[in-house]
């Protein structure tokens, strides 16, 4: 009876909504950082609690297709997705005149958050990220928990310095067993951190082909012209080690994990989850997924953060 009563306050908590109530679709700049980002904002119900996606990457915006995994979370929340400095319709407004650094981004991210939390009269808002988006919800939750009403951290970067040096091993191995030989040679020269795209090129080019055994859809080019704005802030990113940095964050924390993900690596992670100290923490698995979980299954996706907020008080 009281776990049935939980879930009727918290519907009623998340999803109650007054007679002004109105659908809400709206794109705009908002000033954060010194600069112009961009946020797009989609609910059923401008009333409802203030969902922030966090996209990953770094610098990749999924504004174009994240109907694709937030139709069912409209309905319940006003879902906001925000174009990250250098990405996007943000980046087309304005360059960062400032370097790009994980305390730069953490510090957009609040004034972000802040902004939404005045606009929508909230006192905390709702933190899904998805890799490095993954990894600035937990930098966000772990230093900023009373903006936070619960961080969703869907495949993470947790220690990211080490992930790609349990992929490249990995690599190596399956190379060297499958004789791979043009694979070993490539794979040779990558050193973590990455040194240049090219060596980001390969790994992640023979990440998908030995690990996941898929076409890598990526081309050198297109590697090399992404670590030219981002690799420095990845690499900064890579050495944090949350178990070590950050072993307890004190708001709700989820984590959405992919089963075959070796790219941010869910064991890592997953021993992560059991280390951290928080007021309720939950790990979540997708067993059909790799990295990509939220397009891979997003229904489930949806589902989980719903289930986890009904649920929560």
């Amino acid at each position: 009876m009281r776990i049935f009563l939980s879930g009727i306050l918290c519907g009623i908590f998340l999803f109650s909504s007054s007679a002004s109530a109105s659908p809400i679709h709206r794109s705009q700049s908002i000033k954060a950082g010194n600069i112009l980002q961009w946020i797009k904002m989609d609910g059923d119900d401008d009333q409802h609690q203030v969902l922030l996606f966090l996209h990953g990457g770094p610098g990749n915006s999924v504004m174009g297709y994240a109907q694709r995994f937030t139709l069912e979370l409209q309905k319940f929340f006003v879902v906001v997705q925000w174009d990250q400095r250098e990405t996007g319709k943000t980046k087309a407004l304005n360059s960062s005149p400032d370097p790009l650094t994980v305390s730069l981004f953490e510090s957009d991210a609040v004034e972000v958050i802040n902004f939404l939390r005045s606009t929508f009269h909230k006192d905390k808002i709702y933190l899904v990220g998805h890799s490095w988006g993954g990894f600035l919800a937990l930098q966000v939750a772990a230093r900023h928990p009373a903006l936070v009403a619960a961080c969703f951290a869907a495949a993470p970067m947790v220690h990211q310095a080490e992930s790609e040096t349990l992929a490249l091993a990995k690599m190596k191995e399956l190379a060297t067993q499958e004789k791979n030989v043009k694979a070993l040679a490539e794979l040779a020269g990558v050193k973590i951190p990455f040194e240049n795209g090219l060596q980001l090129f390969f790994h992640r080019r023979w990440l998908h082909i030995l690990i996941h055994r898929e076409n890598p859809g990526i081309t050198k080019t297109s590697v090399e012209r992404w670590a030219q704005t981002w690799l420095a802030l990845l690499n900064e990113a890579s050495e944090v080690n949350f178990a070590n940095e950050e072993p307890e964050i004190q708001c709700p924390v989820y984590f959405l994990l992919g089963v075959r993900d070796y790219q941010t690596n869910s064991e890592l992670t997953k021993t992560y989850y059991e280390k951290l100290k928080a007021p309720k923490k939950e790990l979540f698995w997708f067993t059909n997924s790799a990295h990509t979980l939220n397009l891979t299954e997003s229904k489930k996706f949806q589902e989980v953060i719903i289930s986890a907020c009904r649920l929560k008080n």
